[in-house]
């Protein structure tokens, strides 16, 4: 089942072309990898996604619904999640409060609170948090995490809404090698289990080539390769506009 699609993107900022004609669509259940080098676009593609910057063409499509023209607020109450290259959190709460936070906004009730907001869903928090490997760590504050352990925190928040679709940016950015790998095999399985579907962005290969069902890659805004990771591989354009050597992807960002 397709959950987004996107078709003819177009993003202009003056005179600079950000997104050119961008079409691609990502399943339910499946692992989308979008790269490029700096100034590919792919940071601009991610913001129109999810409402931070409107498209000047084309289409956004979540299960029927076009996204164009809305707030990243109503977006993410349709069922779209985010986690940021830079982690977000509440450093003087505890991970608990941090995903309670996060399910009193999906659940609009931030407002006119009629009793303490540490009472509300705590056992849905609790549930997240137990998904992300982090229920041992619920009274701890944000803010003494190793960042191994804030990004698992950020994962399960972008969980509190229920997700069809989670995008990523960066989501491996600032960890160690071990890290990066539990933490994408971890969104994986969640993926797979939940049939959400993953867009990231990422500048670790072997994390794409890993965990990706499939590849896009984008160079000065326009969409250059889409496939497998393998097919994505072997591509004589993309070999020529990230190599000059002999490895591929070997300065992929």
């Amino acid at each position: 089942m397709t959950v987004l699609s996107v078709k003819g993107l177009h993003k202009s900022f003056g005179g600079v072309q950000a997104v050119q004609d961008v079409s691609f669509s990502i399943s339910a259940g499946e692992l989308l990898a979008l790269i490029g080098p700096n100034g590919a676009g792919k940071s601009t593609c991610f913001n129109m996604l999810n409402g931070q910057l409107r498209a000047d063409a084309g289409e956004v499509v979540l299960l029927g619904q076009s996204l164009i023209g809305l707030a990243p607020r109503q977006i993410w109450q349709l069922g779209v999640g985010r986690t940021f290259q830079i982690t977000a959190t509440f450093n003087s709460m505890t991970v608990r409060e941090n995903i309670q936070m996060a399910l009193l906004s999906f659940h609009r009730r931030l407002m006119g609170l009629w009793r303490p907001a540490n009472a509300l869903y705590r056992d849905e928090a609790m549930e997240l948090l137990a998904r992300v490997g982090m229920a041992d760590q619920s009274e701890r504050p944000c803010g003494i995490l190793a960042y191994g352990d804030l990004k698992r925190v950020e994962l399960a928040i972008a969980l509190a809404n229920s997700p069809k679709l989670l995008l990523m940016d960066e989501p491996t950015a600032g960890m160690a090698p071990s890290e990066r790998v539990a933490l994408m095999e971890l969104t994986a399985r969640l993926a797979r289990q939940d049939n959400i579907a993953v867009l990231f962005t990422e500048h670790d290969m072997d994390v794409v080539f890993a965990q990706a069902d499939r590849i896009i890659v984008l160079d000065r805004g326009r969409l250059i390769a889409e496939g497998g990771p393998e097919t994505v591989r072997a591509n004589e354009q993309v070999q020529a506009v990230y190599l000059g050597s002999g490895t591929v992807f070997a300065e992929a960002h």
